[in-house]
């Protein structure tokens, strides 16, 4: 089989390279002349751990290719994906859909044969509609169908969660194109992956509810870990206590700075502007984003507070940049709320991070950028765990009271232990832990 993939970002990268694996041919366009040059020269632009080696491996072996010209990436396809990006627009939430229609303008004009036009996109109710509609007035004479195949991929983990997922969801009412689906994705038949096929809108709307959900139980268990701090009670066992109801599950019941990242944002409020919309507004999920915003603005009070209630004309290390560990993405990082409001409140910020530097450079004006953790925390007033990096997990304490001016911690992900810090001499906070 042959499938192109419009769009050759995370979620176009990381899908082309997972489905040439499965022995498909894929080529993957993206109009960036930039990035398709470094990908031809086997440079990934992104950081996914063991993406580099995928793709270095099915180019070599001839399954993978990457071009500019779409008309070379769609004319033969059995199958062509839109995995361009979705942003928030500005000025209302809604999700930008600009670039899936224009990836829909480009089928239109290079489309020979038929195919299947499927959204890996995370995109509204109704949008595969409006792709089928904007085809088809282009050219009415073509045979195609259009399906809807959300991704569910994690990132720092996101081969693994294609290779293996809990479920591959297809929207599509066409047994012609539930067919090319099954072939495509006939590696996990095999594995006895669930394959849930579905309408077009319920497909859509599966990505978001997921999404919006696993965003509440972040929300909800930061909000539980703010309440135990004032009674005196550990948010670790109550998350345990809770997580340990088979209805409820113990993922994503890790208190935080509030959530970030390129996708729950986002989605969570698209969402909300879908509903509203249609008349069927989502209270939980609007309160939700409400919540997780002033969290991560919130967060930079809780510093304030551990440096004795202001920052004013103090040096703060902040550990970790990106919205999580292993990745480089820095959209919507809880560092994007809190080193500015530090700044804006007086400090000095000298941060670290080992993969998010680059972009952070360009997103965090004012910050000194250092060499490695130990860099940052040199002549710093306090040390602020950001992002839950495993070489931040276990960093040498003597060394860091050493470097620090003062042994003050905050510690935003939970990585320390509140007793061990206490022993060590250092003004311990987290969140949550009496």
């Amino acid at each position: 089989m042959r499938i192109a993939m419009m769009g050759s970002g995370y979620v176009g990268l990381v899908s082309g390279a997972c489905f040439s694996e499965f022995g498909i041919d894929v080529v993957c366009y993206d109009p960036d002349a930039n990035k398709i040059a470094r990908l031809q020269k086997g440079e990934i632009p992104i950081f996914e751990p063991g993406l580099d080696d995928l793709v270095k491996k099915n180019v070599a072996a001839g399954r993978l290719s990457f071009t500019t010209n779409p008309k070379q990436a769609i004319e033969g396809a059995e199958a062509v994906f839109i995995a361009v990006g979705t942003p928030s627009r500005r000025g209302d939430g809604h999700a930008d859909l600009s670039y899936v229609y224009g990836a829909a303008m480009d089928i239109a004009g290079h489309l020979k044969d038929y195919a299947v036009v499927v959204t890996k996109s995370t995109v509204p109710v109704g949008t595969g509609r409006q792709v089928e509609r904007i085809i088809r007035a282009a050219r009415p004479e073509l045979a195609f169908d259009v399906a809807s195949n959300p991704e569910f991929l994690r990132e720092g983990s996101a081969i693994s969660d294609f290779m293996r997922p809990d479920r591959v969801v297809i929207g599509t009412e066409s047994e012609r194109a539930q067919k090319v689906m099954r072939q495509l994705y006939r590696a996990l038949f095999l594995i006895e992956t669930p394959i849930l096929f579905t309408s077009l809108e319920t497909s859509e709307l599966i990505k978001y509810a997921a999404n919006t959900f696993l965003a509440t139980k972040i929300t909800f268990i930061n909000e539980i870990a703010d309440l135990c701090e004032k009674v005196g009670a550990n948010v670790h066992d109550v998350a345990k206590g809770i997580g340990l109801d088979g209805r409820i599950g113990k993922k994503f019941l890790h208190p935080g700075p509030g959530y970030g990242g390129s996708c729950f944002p986002k989605d969570t409020l698209a969402l909300v502007k879908t509903a509203q919309d249609y008349g069927a507004p989502l209270r939980i999920i609007e309160t939700v984003v409400d919540v997780n915003d002033k969290r991560k603005r919130g967060m930079a009070d809780k510093i304030a507070g551990a440096c004795g209630g202001e920052v004013r004309g103090k040096t703060i290390a902040v550990l970790g940049l990106t919205f999580k560990p292993n990745t480089d993405d820095m959209r919507d990082s809880p560092s994007l709320s809190i080193v500015p409001a530090l700044q804006q409140a007086g400090a000095v910020v000298r941060g670290y991070d080992p993969e998010g530097m680059k972009e952070a450079r360009n997103l965090l004006p004012g910050v000194t950028f250092c060499t490695d953790a130990y860099d940052a925390m040199t002549g710093a007033d306090a040390v602020v765990i950001l992002t839950e990096w495993n070489q931040f997990r276990n960093l040498d304490i003597k060394r860091m009271k050493s470097l620090l001016k003062a042994p003050v911690m905050v510690d935003l992900r939970n990585v320390y232990s509140p007793a061990d810090m206490k022993a060590a001499g250092f003004s311990y906070t987290s969140i949550g832990r009496p």
